[in-house]
């Protein structure tokens, strides 16, 4: 809405908190995952799947950080690819959705080769990339928001992996273990940043609008997951 008046930070603030309600936590697929009713199969195709997205967070945060003029928000936003790729092979984030995947009964070289990955999530993510690297930074940070919503989501799954699906090794929960609290963390950054940098009205629907896509490309992942779990 071009020329409108901004928004003061407490209406922008909460805006941005509204669109809890596009996140995925209620597609159908979480769900069932929660409720303990997917089988071997349907676990590991979302694990695989999933792996394809997290293996381009770090890419899509170097963007972040090549975009971004500001040295503060730089020196902070390049521990989110720390904690993805770790301080040595084997460690961080990355090397945690890898030891998921494998306990779910995948083996590795399967899930690193992408051959499980659906036209859908390829694309949505690509998507996703594409965007941070093309948009303003401050529309990207703003697209990292869904981070102020997954904390809990993230610890529902946890005690949904260990209660439903007790053949998942715990060697495989060590992602969803620790995410939680940094993912906390870098969304207050990244909320504090994003109130802070867009102070016009245009400048804040952008970045509505960037979150609102955010849900849209993550919804569209478990859209392709769950679709080809029905018709496979």
């Amino acid at each position: 809405m071009t020329g409108a008046a901004a928004l003061g930070s407490g209406e922008f603030t909460a805006a941005l908190h509204a669109h809890s309600d596009r996140y995925w936590h209620k597609h159908p697929f979480h769900l069932r995952l929660h409720e303990g009713t997917l089988d071997r199969g349907e676990l590991q195709r979302w694990a695989a799947n999933r792996w394809y997205y997290q293996k381009w967070l770090p890419q899509k945060d170097a963007a972040v950080v090549a975009n971004c003029p500001e040295p503060d928000v730089r020196r902070r936003w390049v521990q989110r690819i720390s904690f993805q790729d770790g301080t040595a092979e084997g460690r961080g984030g990355l090397a945690g959705w890898l030891a998921l995947a494998e306990a779910t009964g995948l083996d590795r070289a399967e899930v690193l080769d992408e051959r499980h990955v659906l036209p859908g999530v390829r694309f949505a993510t690509d998507a996703y990339v594409h965007f941070a690297r093309t948009r303003p930074w401050t529309e990207a940070v703003a697209a990292s928001l869904t981070e102020l919503f997954s904390p809990g989501l993230m610890r529902q799954r946890l005690t949904a992996l260990r209660t439903h699906y007790p053949w998942i090794a715990p060697s495989g929960h060590g992602y969803h273990a620790t995410r939680p609290q940094t993912a906390a963390s870098d969304a207050q950054h990244a909320l504090a940043v994003v109130v802070a940098s867009c102070t016009t009205r245009e400048q804040q629907d952008a970045a509505l609008a960037a979150l609102a896509f955010k849900c849209d490309v993550l919804w569209s992942m478990l859209d392709a997951v769950d679709h080809a779990g029905r018709t496979g």
